[in-house]
């Protein structure tokens, strides 16, 4: 029994180390850094940084972008929630599912797309535009404005508050509405008095985590802001880094520090107000609520969720395959504009198959140690009690919770060999940030499905005399496999066309397909950047598909 105890506890003290080695230690040297100047603690490097106009005008377009998209998405996100889950809205299914599309996007690839759409002289919709009104001579619409860069951002982060909402609603205990109901109160007045109250705690959780992951966000800022010369924290942060000297990386780290606080605040009150107000919205018991007939409102609030889901979901994608297969967009989709020599160039092309292997293979080592981590974890919360048995989870979730530009630049910090560990440059880098960014999902699916194995299995395989590592392997992960299967795609696909911390961490000998793309778009070849695009989204739906097969139906992204 002792050995056991010994073996089970080597196990988790081990996946505990890795993370406070490759996931705390990081965070804690950058913010260290941060506050060193000449050696000693200082506030200097944030005067510096915070006298220069340039960065204080960062962090006004970077609070003025995420307000407005998370007051814009939540706005947004609520009655397209309240529609599919509490009327009898036709084609509900279908639509819940377009809805979330840009949740499966990489939201750089939707600011290509848009790129491509809206672009002021050769975007699809202004050529569009001006063949239906002559008068226009450029535009009318331009992406490359902060109102454009808004536009994107939305499109591709209110899916946040989306699902939010849509599980409260779906948690939510309908008796209160139904006696409002009975009472004779209108549909208006119940939504109104009853169901935005009650769902509150969610609204608000769901509006600041699209407030968190907007400030935390660097492709679309980069390839629609930086266009328009609108610069925000993350690109601030990542031209201090290449610049590469010692000033310019206490610099950095002075921008991160501000950047991981207001994240962290952010995500902390989001738990909070959940925790202190979600008994208010569930019920003591699941029951079906009650669905508001439409009347003759039921025809055009379909017109209108077709109209959202064809500009949200099918016009991005639209852009992308229609780029591809054009000579020159200028031109249009005319049938003598149309060439396959752009596949041919990008799918001949070495770098293209080099930077996917890359990403595919960093992916796979990135996914495989965060089930592995994951589930002791996992297993130390749930199946223990051990003092402290949460914080691990904890950390988890905060390495997570952490902008992936801040991640990054601490393990710049860690593993550029002053600490005896030289990673920086190399493959493995890439492998240490997805995991340690991802591990949190890992965690999450490992804990849910560690809570569905009673106890009584577990103990009857150790009362005869089987180890706890042979019960572990042989008894807990066959029961759980189906929830560490889709554990292991959450984690894998992020990593797999990752921007923000490959941005920083890449280099010639690894370079992962998220920056290859982004390089394309930016800088080589921005029509060959769609063909790309598309590969990934064709590899985005293929991992989702086998995600839901694998996993039994249990996960998806």
């Amino acid at each position: 029994m002792r050995l056991n105890l010994e073996s089970k506890s080597v196990a988790i003290a081990l996946a505990v180390a890795v993370l406070l080695i490759f996931g705390i230690f990081p965070i804690t040297l950058l913010v260290i850094d941060a506050f060193t100047f000449e050696g000693g603690f200082s506030l200097a490097n944030f005067r510096e940084v915070y006298a220069n106009p340039a960065n204080l005008a960062a962090v006004w377009n970077t609070i003025k972008a995420a307000g407005l998209t998370m007051v814009i998405g939540t706005v947004l996100s609520f009655p397209l929630a309240w529609l599919v889950g509490r009327t009898d809205l036709p084609f509900k299914n279908v639509f819940r599912t377009l809805i979330i599309v840009p949740y499966l996007v990489p939201p750089f690839v939707g600011a290509i797309a848009w790129g491509y759409l809206a672009n002021p002289r050769i975007g699809y919709l202004n050529q569009w535009i001006r063949a239906l009104f002559p008068g226009f001579q450029q535009g009318p619409l331009n992406i490359y404005t902060m109102a454009g860069m808004i536009w994107v951002l939305v499109l591709f982060y209110f899916p946040f508050s989306f699902l939010s909402i849509s599980r409260a609603l779906e948690k939510m205990d309908p008796s209160l509405e139904e006696a409002a109901r009975i009472s004779g109160a209108s549909p208006l007045r119940v939504l109104r008095d009853i169901t935005i109250p009650l769902t509150a705690p969610a609204i608000a959780a769901g509006a600041l985590l699209v407030f968190v992951a907007v400030a935390s966000a660097f492709g679309i800022p980069s390839l629609i802001g930086g266009q328009a010369r609108i610069q925000v924290v993350t690109t601030r942060i990542i031209s201090y880094v290449y610049v590469g000297t010692p000033e310019a990386m206490h610099e950095a780290t002075a921008l991160a520090v501000v950047l991981l606080v207001l994240s962290v605040v952010a995500l902390w009150l989001a738990n909070w107000y959940l925790a202190k107000r979600e008994y208010f919205t569930l019920g003591g018991k699941s029951t079906r609520p009650t669905v508001v007939e439409l009347g003759r409102w039921k025809w055009p609030a379909v017109a209108l969720f077709t109209l959202v889901c064809f500009v949200f979901a099918v016009l991005p994608v639209m852009a992308l395959v229609m780029t591809s297969l054009v000579k020159t967009m200028g031109r249009g989709f005319a049938l003598d504009n149309l060439t396959l020599d752009l596949w041919k160039s990008v799918l001949q092309d070495d770098d293209t198959w080099r930077t996917m292997r890359t990403s595919l293979y960093s992916s796979i080592l990135a996914a495989t140690a965060s089930i592995v981590v994951g589930l002791l974890i996992a297993y130390l919360k749930v199946k223990t009690r051990m003092r402290f048995r949460t914080i691990p989870d904890f950390l988890a979730t905060f390495c997570n919770a952490t902008p992936g530009i801040v991640l990054a630049l601490g393990l710049i910090i860690a593993f550029s060999g002053k600490y005896g560990v030289n990673l920086y440059g190399t493959f493995w880098i890439l492998v240490v940030a997805y995991f340690v960014r991802h591990l949190s999902y890992a965690v999450r699916q490992a804990a849910a499905a560690l809570e569905q194995v009673h106890p009584s299995l577990e103990e009857a395989a150790l009362s005869s005399g089987a180890g706890w590592f042979r019960v572990f392997k042989d008894v807990t992960i066959p029961l759980i496999g189906p929830s560490l299967i889709g554990g292991w795609f959450l984690v894998f696909m992020p990593s797999f066309y990752e921007l923000t911390m490959s941005v920083l961490l890449y280099s010639s000998k690894a370079t992962p397909v998220g920056y290859h793309l982004f390089h394309l778009s930016s800088y080589a070849s921005p029509q060959s950047a769609a063909v790309l695009s598309v590969l990934i989204l064709i590899l985005v739906l293929i991992g989702n598909l086998l995600m839901r097969w694998l996993s039994r139906g249990k996960v998806s992204l």
